[in-house]
């Protein structure tokens, strides 16, 4: 299992409490690595760590949240694999943030029982005229008086343009930027916390968008064992795949940890492909499960799924990945929940 500290983000640029930045990039095949302040001539050099990861503790008044940056990689410079904000849309430089600076006032906060989920799925480009985060918090009254107890967001992984479906996303750590970015999702998290609903977050983890995708710049995100109907299958058992586990695993937690998320909907999870000892998911459960035990705060795990196999909801301790529930008919109103012995209540407009 791959090893990762469930209290902090570690990979792209985290922002600790002193001054300054630590920096970490996956580049195995590079021979040199920088970060590259956008509209600066200022280049901060990486080092080679193990297991090609390139690293730099950066004490520098030039690298302050709300700072646009690329990574270059063998003089070529690219937005960064595990950006949070791409503020100027995929192709841009991305953006520094410090996921601590926000505000949180949910502590209260409890769970919804995961029986008692009453969904409302939501498309925030399209739900309001907005189509922004903010214009989401505007119609959450609405959405009590419904009898909704939780809201599913579709997939907001920064993808192309400003309006998508969002199953095509290519940087799976930023919060859209046309939707209002990772300050705006946490707001809206916050605010639902305040009117009593739970939110779940739609990821995708079986493929990458074809457009602006550049991770095979950078290391073997893709591999050529599998297929998927979307292109390249993720590499979660095949070469260098190690770090590529830990990028998704680190994804997961920021949802839950940072922005403070309480489910995910994993999508097609027929179409990840892992023969490893330990599934991708059983690994991801395991360490959301270290972090509830640290933080108190419950998550859940939720998977769509064709092939409707109890494998995927089964007890890791009897050889299942453990997943809380497994969704086995997207295309009905009225959708089964599977979680055992609970079925949940779904609601999709």
């Amino acid at each position: 299992m791959t090893s990762v500290d469930v209290l902090q983000r570690h990979i792209g640029i985290t922002f600790s409490t002193q001054n300054g930045c630590e920096v970490l990039v996956w580049a195995p095949r590079a021979n040199q690595v920088a970060l590259c302040i956008s509209g600066s001539e200022k280049r901060i050099e990486l080092q080679k760590k193990e297991r090609g990861y390139w690293s730099g503790d950066v004490v520098d008044n030039d690298i302050y949240p709300g700072v646009n940056y690329f990574i270059e990689v063998n003089g070529i410079s690219y937005p960064d694999p595990a950006s949070i904000f791409q503020p100027l849309g995929f192709d841009g430089p991305s953006q520094t943030v410090d996921l601590n600076a926000f505000k949180w006032q949910d502590k209260s906060w409890e769970n919804v029982p995961l029986s008692d989920y009453i969904i409302y799925e939501l498309h925030v480009g399209t739900f309001t005229p907005e189509g922004t985060f903010a214009g989401v918090e505007s119609k959450l009254e609405y959405l009590k008086q419904l009898g909704i107890t939780a809201i599913e967001i579709m997939p907001i992984a920064q993808f192309p343009g400003t309006r998508n479906w969002g199953y095509d996303g290519i940087f799976p750590f930023a919060a859209q930027n046309s939707y209002g970015g990772p300050a705006a999702l946490q707001h809206l998290v916050n605010t639902c916390h305040h009117h009593g609903l739970a939110v779940i977050l739609d990821v995708v983890y079986n493929h990458f968008g074809p457009e602006g995708n550049n991770n095979e710049k950078f290391g073997s995100y893709l591999t050529e064992k599998y297929k998927t109907p979307w292109g390249g299958a993720v590499n979660f058992d095949d070469a260098e795949c190690d770090a590529v586990r830990k990028y998704f695993v680190e994804n997961v937690l920021m949802w839950f940890r940072d922005f403070h998320v309480d489910a995910v909907r994993l999508d097609a999870v027929h179409a990840i492909k892992d023969f490893s000892p330990v599934h991708i998911l059983k690994e991801i459960r395991q360490h959301v499960d270290a972090l509830m035990s640290l933080t108190g705060r419950i998550h859940y795990l939720i998977v769509e799924c064709d092939l409707n196999d109890t494998r995927f909801i089964e007890e890791t301790e009897k050889g299942g990945y453990g997943m809380h529930a497994q969704w086995v008919d997207e295309f009905h109103h009225a959708l089964r929940v599977t979680t055992g012995q609970e079925r949940t209540g779904y609601l999709r407009f």
